[in-house]
């Protein structure tokens, strides 16, 4: 969880360090939630708080304090368990009987969105002149952390490839909440009154029960680690989730009303997906203009790409145009089926379709990547011959 030196001193001073960080960006971003709860900002206003705190906090830890920290992975995962729990309580197995048949659906769509992406990944790489790796790490929707972390293992430019999937990510985060005209609640006093008493309900056989589905996330996550399951933090909480609602049809000594998380564990999740994206502004050194500039076509044309995998999905199924977007948008996942979930809208099918999309993806990244570094061998190879 924390990269621990063992050295006496050094050892607590960076265990504190840790803390005292993510606490300050939590106050923060609450602050900031508040404020944007108070202008209206109902659906959103969590994990926007959480990267405009991540942003500021970090940066300022970043470039004044410690010039070799790194964004919170803990946070992210804590956040996608708490996000994916929520989802998953609130997924029924009726609803997801009635998603199987579409399955070959969200393959097409998947193959759709992944082939615009190598499309754009070309595109993009005669833009700026740079290897066809950088250009796929970039453009092809992925995981933030997951898709930078891969360009440094490769030697490449993780901070290009951030850069790109944190301005494409945020763009997201910003603009669906604003096409799906999201219900904003404008009563401040309703929203606070929601998380205040979902605190005043944490009665003792309740928190027993609390501590009983955590503990089976925190070990259905470790066991999907194990596993390479991607995004397990997040995926192997929604399974555990459905799981424990199966559980009354299963054992009959279980009572038969649904476990829902309280309000204030939902929206510590939204917090703490905002602080790591934030974080990754905050570190991101690639913010000159001419860097954004250039950042900004490829994020508009997967965008684009994104929009037009929902009038394909829109044109072959009976799906609604909000479910088509939250499907089809190259978003995160969490953020989207968090949405879903926000506006109880079809939630079983675009928690099937991304989960189906992450697995497709991570499953052809290996061949994107073979591919890729066969193109960039046979461009060097060339050039090499010509001199």
């Amino acid at each position: 969880m924390f990269d621990i030196i063992f050295s006496p001193g050094k050892w607590q001073f960076q265990i504190k360090d840790v803390y005292w960080l993510t606490t300050v960006e939590l106050i923060t971003a609450l602050f900031f939630c508040g404020g944007l709860i108070f202008i209206g900002v109902g659906t959103g206003a969590g994990i926007l708080a959480g990267i405009i705190a991540g942003a500021i906090v970090f940066y300022i830890y970043h470039n004044f304090y410690n010039d070799q920290a790194k964004p919170n992975r803990t946070s992210r995962k804590i956040g996608q368990m708490l996000i994916g729990l929520s989802v998953g309580l609130a997924v029924k197995h009726d609803d997801l009987a009635a998603v199987s048949p579409q399955i070959p659906i969200f393959l097409l769509l998947t193959f759709l969105l992944l082939g615009l992406g190598v499309a754009i990944a070309y595109i993009y790489k005669h833009l700026i002149k740079t290897d066809y790796l950088t250009a796929i790490f970039a453009t092809v929707p992925g995981n933030i952390g997951i898709m930078g972390s891969i360009a440094a293992d490769y030697g490449k430019n993780p901070a290009l490839v951030s850069l790109i999937q944190v301005m494409r990510f945020t763009a997201v985060i910003l603009l669906v909440p604003l096409m799906v005209q999201v219900p904003i609640n404008h009563n401040f006093a309703d929203t606070i009154h929601t998380f205040t008493h979902s605190i005043q309900i944490l009665e003792p056989i309740y928190l027993l029960k609390l501590s009983a589905v955590f503990g089976m996330t925190v070990l259905a996550v470790e066991t999907g680690n194990k596993l390479n399951i991607p995004v397990a933090a997040f995926f192997c909480s929604i399974l555990t989730g459905i799981v424990i609602n199966f559980l009354p049809d299963i054992l009959p000594i279980v009572s038969p009303d649904y476990f829902q998380l309280p309000a204030i564990f939902n929206l510590l999740g939204q917090l703490l997906l905002g602080l790591t994206i934030g974080e990754y502004w905050g570190i991101n050194p690639q913010l000159s203009p001419k860097n954004i500039i250039f950042a900004t076509l490829p994020v508009a044309m997967t965008l684009s790409g994104g929009l037009i995998v929902a009038l394909v999905a829109k044109s072959i199924t009976h799906w609604d145009w909000l479910t088509c977007l939250l499907v089809s948008v190259p978003g995160g996942s969490p953020e989207m089926i968090w949405i879903a979930l926000t506006l109880n809208h079809h939630v079983e099918i675009i928690t099937a379709g991304h989960l189906i999309r992450l697995i497709t993806i991570n499953m052809m990244l290996p061949l994107m990547i073979l591919v890729a570094s066969h193109l960039d061998g046979m461009k060097k190879q060339h050039q090499y011959q010509e001199f």
